[in-house]
């Protein structure tokens, strides 16, 4: 199994409703690929004085299982994924730190 984790930071701060509705967009599109064996989406939770490290401070994590590598590259590519990422980027710009990985526990 692969982990993919990925930390989104939206470059203005974002409306709870409006952050919901990326994870939900990302989380549906993800699961319908059939590709994807679990999702799991948090919010970041602050930290007083985080803002003064020069550091990307995400916005939101989001986890997904995949059985393994061509199967996480064919999710990316699932109908609907591009458009959804267009759609964000075009009304909320964000950049996208990830890492794959083995479980952690």
């Amino acid at each position: 199994m692969i982990q993919h984790t990925m930390i989104v930071s939206f470059n203005e701060p974002l409306p709870d409703g409006e952050l919901d509705r990326y994870l939900t967009d990302i989380e549906q599109v993800m699961l319908g690929s059939g590709l994807v064996q679990s999702f799991e989406a948090r919010r970041h939770l602050g930290v007083p004085g985080e803002e003064a490290i020069p550091a990307l401070i995400g916005t939101a994590i989001v986890q997904l299982a995949v059985s393994d590598i061509d199967t996480l590259a064919k999710a990316f590519g699932a109908p609907g994924m591009h458009e959804v990422i267009d759609r964000w980027q075009s009304r909320h710009p964000y950049r996208v730190a990830w890492a794959n990985h083995e479980p952690l526990a």
